[in-house]
C-alpha cells in the first residue's frame, strides 16, 4: 500500500507535508545538522527561506543535482558527494562556503539506515568546513518511479577575489592537485562488480581547506574542478574560454597504478573520467613553485604536480606530449564515459 506507515523505510507520507513529515524532519534529518546559521533565520526555524549574514565580499552561488549510481561507493556516498561537489564549485572560484541547502528526492521504501548514512556523510563534511545547512526540502516518489535517491544542493560562498576558469595567461603553469580519474574508476569498478585487491576509492573531498592557503601568494589566474569529462574536459574548456593553448606532459600527470590498470583493461582514458576532490589551477610562472609547495603541505594535495603550461599556439586546444615521445591533441570528450558519475 503506497501510504502505509513504516519504521523501516520512507513512505509517500514522509514527503507529503503533514505531521509525519514534520516528525521525519525533526527526528531523522534536523538532528544530524547541528551547526546553526549565523543569520537570524536558519534551518531550525523551518521558515520558507533562510537569511544569512555575510561578511564583506562578493557573493557566489552554485547549485547541483546528484544521481550517482551506486549511491554507496568506495570512498564515499551520495551525501558526501553532494556536499563536496557544491562546495568545490565555490572553492575553485575562490569563494569560502558559508551556507548550503539540501533537497532530497526519495523512492518509497528507501531504508532509513541508508538515509541516515547518507545524511551523516553530508553533515560530516559541513561540520568539517564549519558551514551550516540553512534550508532543505524532501519529496517521496512511488516505488519504481525513481532509482532510490537524488539530491539537490545549492551553495553560497563569499570571495574577496572571484577566480574564473577563463583567466589563463600565456606563460602560466598548469597544476593539478592530485591523482586523476580515481572517482570515476572507483565508481565503475563498484558498479560492474570488479573486486580490486588494490582497493581503488573515490577521491571525493572538500577542496576549500586545500585551496584557501594556496590563494595567499597570489598568482592564481584560473581554477576548475575536473568533474564530468575529467581532466581532458576541464583543460579544453579553460583553453576555449581564454582563447589560449595548453600544453601538458603525460608523464607529469599523477595517476594511481590501479586506475591506470583498470582504464587499460576497459579501454577508457583516465584523463576523461571524473574527479571529485581535485582542482586544476593556472598560476603565474613566478608563483607556481610557491603555490605548489602550499598545496603539497595539505594531505589532499600531497600528489600535486605542475603538468604543463599555457602557450600562444593552438588557441582553444590542448596539446599532450605523450610518454613515448609523441605529440597529439587532447580532445574534448563527448561526455564522461562513465554515466551517472555524480
Amino acid at each position: 500500500m503506497t501510504g502505509r506507515l513504516s519504521d523501516e523505510g520512507v513512505t509517500a507520507l514522509h514527503g507529503a507535508g503533514g505531521e509525519l513529515m514534520g516528525k521525519f524532519l525533526a527526528e531523522r534529518i534536523l538532528p544530524l545538522f547541528r551547526l546553526r546559521s549565523a543569520g537570524p533565520i536558519g534551518l531550525d526555524q523551518l521558515d520558507d527561506g533562510a537569511v544569512v549574514d555575510l561578511p564583506p565580499g562578493r557573493l557566489v552561488v552554485t547549485t547541483d543535482n546528484h544521481v550517482v549510481k551506486p549511491f554507496l561507493f568506495p570512498g564515499g556516498d551520495i551525501g558526501k558527494l553532494a556536499v563536496c561537489g557544491t562546495v568545490n564549485d565555490l572553492a575553485v572560484m575562490g569563494a569560502r562556503p558559508v551556507a548550503l541547502t539540501l533537497g532530497l528526492i526519495l523512492e518509497e521504501g528507501f531504508p532509513f539506515s541508508d538515509l541516515e548514512r547518507v545524511l551523516r556523510s553530508a553533515a560530516g563534511v559541513l561540520a568539517e568546513l564549519g558551514v551550516p545547512l540553512v534550508a532543505g526540502d524532501t519529496k517521496v516518489m512511488g516505488r519504481g518511479e525513481l532509482d532510490r535517491i537524488a539530491i539537490n544542493t545549492t551553495g553560497i560562498g563569499v570571495a574577496e577575489r572571484v577566480i574564473s576558469d577563463a583567466g589563463l595567461r600565456v606563460g602560466d603553469a598548469i597544476l593539478v592537485t592530485g591523482t586523476v580519474g580515481d572517482h570515476g574508476m572507483a565508481l565503475l569498478a563498484a558498479r560492474e562488480g570488479f573486486h580490486l585487491a588494490t582497493g581503488l576509492a573515490s577521491d571525493v573531498a572538500p577542496l576549500w581547506p586545500l585551496l584557501a592557503p594556496a590563494l595567499a601568494p597570489g598568482g592564481i589566474t584560473a581554477m576548475k574542478d575536473p568533474t564530468r569529462g575529467g581532466l581532458a574536459a576541464a583543460l579544453n574548456e579553460m583553453a576555449r574560454k581564454a582563447g589560449v593553448g595548453i600544453e601538458i606532459h603525460e608523464e607529469a600527470i599523477p595517476l594511481r597504478p590501479e586506475a591506470r590498470a583498470l582504464s587499460e583493461l576497459l579501454g577508457i582514458s583516465p584523463l576523461e573520467v571524473a574527479c571529485e576532490g581535485r582542482a586544476v589551477l593556472s598560476v603565474a610562472s613566478d608563483r607556481a613553485d610557491a603555490v605548489l609547495s602550499l598545496l603539497r603541505d595539505h594531505p589532499l594535495g600531497q600528489d600535486s604536480q605542475i603538468i604543463g603550461e599555457v602557450i600562444p599556439a593552438y588557441p582553444g586546444r590542448v596539446i599532450l606530449n605523450t610518454g613515448i615521445g609523441g605529440r597529439r591533441f587532447l580532445e574534448m570528450p563527448l561526455g564522461d564515459p562513465v554515466p551517472r558519475i555524480c
